[in-house]
């Protein structure tokens, strides 16, 4: 497998008990970056997608109550699928985020259609603030993320030196290997752990509240392909999102977690909490308990790497 260095440049509380230990050996002095953090106010933008619990506002007062005594010392800004309308309203917003000091968020993943004809001029206005890191687009079909005029935009990321955020189903993620193939000089993060579900690794005796969405085979088979492209890393996230209110424990979800590293390798995985959305079932500090959990056993400075300095050196941060 390559392994350049490409990184050069709530009821659910009741649960807390199930989901949550303490965390092993010294992680949890280790700095976290929260690399896919999520905000919104539907007063300035409609969401047309939130449901039960995520049907409110989370703003940052929200988010800082969450992470209190996480030690989460920087975040980025995910786009939240605002409508069409409001996304250049979402990104402005997000931006003036983080230029305040006051609060970790210190750079931004905005939204914009590779699809558009319009896709490199709008960049090419909103590129020039510095806190703008990268660009996410869903992707529902093979076909819609193989056309010329979207390997054409991606690619054009790269002169800008903006990343594109891959979030795709599991069904596609082959596709997805071509993609990375026709754009060699695009960095890619690829979302959620290639949103696998949790509910297709469980051992054969724990009982499953639905049947599994995907062949966990063939997801390992992907995910390899993958990672022997070098210019894309793994975002450690979302797993825990598609199990509805399912009790989840650091064993059920480890199987994800593990072939990730291991496919990947620890330089090119990174931890994200996709908060609120994980309200779906735990709380960020659950979650961000459960994953130290599960690479508890790891290397001190691979736990660093994929907490904090995996992140610090991809997205170029600073102080």
């Amino acid at each position: 497998m390559n392994r350049r260095h490409f990184i050069k440049t709530t009821s659910l509380s009741a649960l807390a008990s199930t989901v949550y230990l303490p965390a092993c050996n010294q992680n949890s002095s280790i700095p976290i970056i929260d690399t896919h953090q999520h905000l919104w106010d539907l007063d300035l933008i409609p969401l047309e997608w939130v449901s039960p619990p995520l049907d409110k506002s989370f703003v940052m007062e929200d988010y800082l109550l969450e992470v209190k005594g996480q030690n989460v010392v920087k975040a980025i800004y995910m786009e939240v699928g605002a409508p069409k309308e409001y996304k250049r309203k979402e990104a402005e917003w997000a931006l003036n985020l983080c230029k305040d000091p006051e609060n970790p968020t210190v750079a931004a993943v905005i939204s914009a259609d590779p699809t558009d004809k319009q896709f490199q001029s709008y960049l090419g206005e909103i590129s020039r603030d510095p806190h703008l890191k990268g660009i996410r687009y869903p992707f529902g079909k093979a076909s819609d993320m193989l056309q010329p005029q979207v390997i054409e935009n991606i690619r054009f990321l790269s002169s800008l030196g903006l990343s594109f955020d891959l979030n795709i189903n599991t069904g596609i993620l082959a596709a997805g290997t071509q993609l990375l193939d026709a754009c060699p000089d695009t960095r890619f993060i690829l979302n959620h752990c290639g949103n696998a579900d949790p509910i297709a690794f469980f051992p054969e005796q724990q009982q499953a509240p639905r049947a599994p969405r995907h062949d966990p085979d063939q997801w390992y088979h992907d995910m390899e392909q993958l990672a022997q492209r070098d210019n894309i890393i793994c975002k450690i996230s979302g797993i825990v999102d598609n199990a509805g209110d399912y009790p989840l424990t650091p064993t059920l979800i480890a199987p994800i977690v593990d072939h990730c590293f291991d496919a990947f390798g620890p330089e090119r995985v990174i931890f994200a909490s996709d908060w609120p959305v994980c309200l779906r079932n735990m709380s960020l500090a659950q979650w961000i308990g459960t994953a130290k959990q599960v690479i508890a056993d790891r290397p001190q400075a691979d736990q660093r790497k994929f907490f904090h300095d995996n992140a610090y050196a991809f997205y170029g941060l600073t102080g």
